[in-house]
């Protein structure tokens, strides 16, 4: 499983452990480029707010949160597969 597939399969799991395990794998593309981590901080803001709604079982907006998270992730993996 790749660093994005981790990250999608962290995304539908939406637990607080997540969050560490998602900055870890992010850790490798941080200095990539400005964008690139202007990108992981958009990224992990949207999923750390995943989790808390999940946690807080807030269920209506779990489901659009989850949407917004999966984008933010593939912008990231677009710019991550973009030479500079």
């Amino acid at each position: 499983m790749d660093c994005f597939q981790k990250l999608e399969a962290l995304i539908d799991s939406a637990d607080a452990d997540g969050i560490e395990e998602a900055n870890a794998l992010l850790r490798r593309f941080k200095d990539r480029s400005e964008q690139t981590t202007r990108a992981i901080d958009e990224f992990m803001l949207d999923f750390k707010t995943l989790v808390f709604v999940v946690e807080t079982g807030v269920e209506g907006f779990q489901k659009p949160i989850r949407k917004l998270a999966r984008a933010r992730l593939a912008k990231l993996k677009y710019l991550v597969n973009v030479p500079a």
